[in-house]
């Protein structure tokens, strides 16, 4: 018997021991991990988390802020890696969520929005970062407490956001946060009420909103929106209605590579692309995995894209593959060295690499972090 999208979710944020986790979600009991070529270890993270979010700051540091371990309570901390060293540091704390969103801010300050405190109600409140000096301030309030939302560096400098949930239901709202006054306003609402999308900025200044859960399940329809008219418009639809994937904007010829996710019944192992020129989605080959939860991190010095980890059910994936654009296919690369889904994926610039952190284990949500080279 298959589990909902909002049974899986939970299942997703929760943490039991590795017999109680896996027989409530339907996974499997493989609990090994090892060690392969291109992923070694890095300092633990201080706290372990999970639906969190990790930015990388101007510095070259990465900022890791909020999430939750046990699914319910809302961590209040956040803490930075090192690349140079390879180690974390306490940051100052800030209001406790997950299910946020994070965006570097022109400024070199980062925006958290929305989010939860305790798994049920969505919280209206936003924040900001500085690091310079490792505090943080008020950033005015939502209009619309939110969370599993989008938040899109636009390219005058102010952050749209954009549906996410109220905690009952998926919203069609978005509004626009402007650095300079600190304030949020009101823009047009998507035409499809929508939690669990991605939103990926275009090269001709537009925002694509694709796939994500809706009031019947998970949608196949994506939209634009338009700066200049502050208008929605819809775009050719997915061949698959998909929730909880990822969208990468590729630098090789400017389409956006949409991967894996959930479709209401079945992990998805398909892949396609959209392109800005013609509005339509192609399909492309498949992953070798099926797999939603995942990651998905352009490596800009080749242009490839790393997707890696994830779930099956509720069991998380070791494995990690590399899309690659100019050949149009997919190829297995070292798996990661502890089975993860529900991390984050940050290229760092110091050295090329790209750090994995935290997420859900087989048996634990975890505090290792881990570096793709």
């Amino acid at each position: 018997m298959r589990i909902s999208a909002l049974s899986k979710w939970r299942c997703y944020i929760a943490i039991f021991l590795t017999s109680i986790f896996l027989t409530a979600c339907g996974g499997s009991s493989d609990t090994w991990v090892y060690a392969s070529a291109g992923w070694t270890a890095t300092g633990n993270l201080i706290t372990a988390r999970q639906v969190h979010t990790a930015t990388l700051l101007p510095n070259g540091r990465v900022l890791v802020a909020g999430g939750t371990i046990n699914g319910t309570t809302a961590l209040a901390s956040a803490e930075l890696y090192d690349p140079a060293t390879g180690m974390w540091t306490a940051a100052a704390g800030f209001t406790g969520r997950y299910g946020h969103t994070a965006t570097l801010l022109p400024n070199g300050k980062v925006l958290v929005a929305g989010g939860t405190s305790n798994g049920i109600s969505a919280i209206p409140s936003a924040q900001l970062y500085d690091p310079t000096a490792d505090s943080w301030t008020p950033a005015g309030s939502l209009i619309a407490a939110r969370q599993y939302h989008t938040a899109t560096l636009l390219p005058n400098g102010k952050v749209l956001v954009a549906g996410g949930s109220d905690g009952s239901n998926a919203l069609t709202s978005a509004e626009i946060y402007d650095p300079a006054a600190n304030s949020w306003t009101a823009t047009a609402s998507l035409n499809a009420a929508r939690q669990y999308h991605t939103a990926t900025l275009l090269p001709n200044g537009k925002v694509l909103v694709a796939g994500g859960a809706g009031a019947s399940g998970a949608l196949d329809s994506a939209e634009l929106y338009d700066l200049g008219a502050g208008t929605w418009t819809a775009t050719g639809s997915l061949h698959a209605a998909r929730e909880y994937h990822t969208a990468t904007l590729l630098t090789y010829n400017g389409k956006v590579l949409a991967v894996g996710g959930y479709n209401g019944i079945v992990e998805l192992a398909s892949a396609e692309l959209y392109d800005p020129s013609t509005g339509f989605w192609t399909l492309t080959p498949s992953l070798t995995n099926a797999r939603y939860g995942h990651t998905a991190t352009l490596l800009t010095y080749d242009g490839s894209v790393l997707v890696a980890g994830g779930f099956v059910g509720a069991s998380p994936l070791f494995s990690a593959e590399l899309y690659d654009p100019v050949s149009d296919t997919w190829s297995l690369t070292g798996g990661l060295v502890y089975a993860r889904g529900g991390h984050t994926a940050t290229l760092l610039p110091y050295n090329s690499k790209v750090l994995v952190a935290g997420g859900v284990g087989v048996a634990s949500v975890l505090d290792s972090a881990e570096l793709y080279w």
